[in-house]
């Protein structure tokens, strides 16, 4: 879970950069229309999504206006169907037509990111499995994209490098063993999460005789799965990643492994088509 005042700020700070990117030292487009001129304009979706990114369109707002009047029909998380109006809005027309963009930009991009995950998850919701993100993620764009995954009932992993272990077979042969790892990393921060990664069964049973709380099952057959969930007995969760797609989702899922962490939830994304119409 991302602490909401981390991610309050993030928000400020990469709506600033969107904008300064956009708009430059003016947008003399918008000049051409008188500065005492008003509009109304309303934003709807070409297609069905799972909207994500409400917040970053009032920041953009904000940020180029406070004086403009937004007015959502639909909240984050929601299931929006193709030509329904998310949201209205009224100000000056030049405000109006200087935010457009970026707002737009962002609320494609993080309900694209809602709308993958979400399509992912239903088809895996008559298991226990929770489906994780991962850190491929636009670069600058990390919190914001952890955000919009949430909406489309999946979960985060990791932030970054700072919140949770992951120990992986570099670190491994720089420690010496797993079980070196797996001790030091409790002794550096205890209570944070420890997770290692395997690539086969001797590596599976040596992450459980040492501790961790988590154990990545890369790229393993359904075979070794299910013999892993039985030797787990609840000692330790297991992370299934490696070659998931819409074809090895469910038996993977089906296996009783507590975790899928997927790249493509954050990754592999197109915008979802919206449109801003002025009055």
């Amino acid at each position: 879970m991302i602490a909401p005042e981390l991610l309050r700020q993030a928000r400020i700070e990469s709506v600033a950069h969107s904008l300064r990117e956009d708009i430059g030292d003016g947008d003399i487009t918008a000049m051409l229309i008188p500065a005492d001129k008003t509009a109304r304009g309303r934003v709807i979706t070409r297609e069905n999504a799972r909207l994500a990114g409400v917040e970053w369109v009032n920041e953009v707002f904000r940020q180029v206006d406070p004086g403009v009047e937004l007015e959502w029909l639909f909240s984050d998380g929601d299931d929006v169907p193709a030509d329904a109006v998310l949201f209205r809005m009224q100000g000056p027309a030049r405000s109006l037509l200087t935010a457009e963009r970026s707002a737009l930009n962002w609320l494609q991009t993080l309900s694209a990111v809602a709308t993958q995950c979400a399509g992912y998850a239903a088809r895996v919701a008559h298991t226990k499995v929770r489906l994780l993100d991962t850190r491929k993620t636009l670069p600058g764009l990390r919190l914001a994209q952890k955000y919009a995954v949430t909406c489309g009932d999946c979960d985060n992993h990791r932030i970054g490098l700072w919140d949770a272990f992951l120990i992986k077979e570099n670190h491994i042969a720089a420690c010496g063993s797993i079980a070196r790892a797996v001790a030091e990393a409790h002794r550096i921060a205890p209570g944070k999460p420890v997770e290692v990664e395997t690539e086969n069964m001797d590596e599976f049973t040596q992450a459980l005789d040492a501790g961790a709380d988590i154990i990545m099952l890369d790229e393993f057959s359904l075979e070794d799965m299910v013999e892993a969930v039985k030797l787990t007995a609840g000692r330790a969760r297991l992370e299934a990643s490696g070659g998931i797609n819409e074809q090895t989702l469910v038996p993977i899922a089906e296996t009783g492994v507590d975790y899928i962490s997927i790249g493509a939830l954050t990754k592999d994304v197109k915008a979802i088509d919206l449109s801003m119409r002025l009055e």
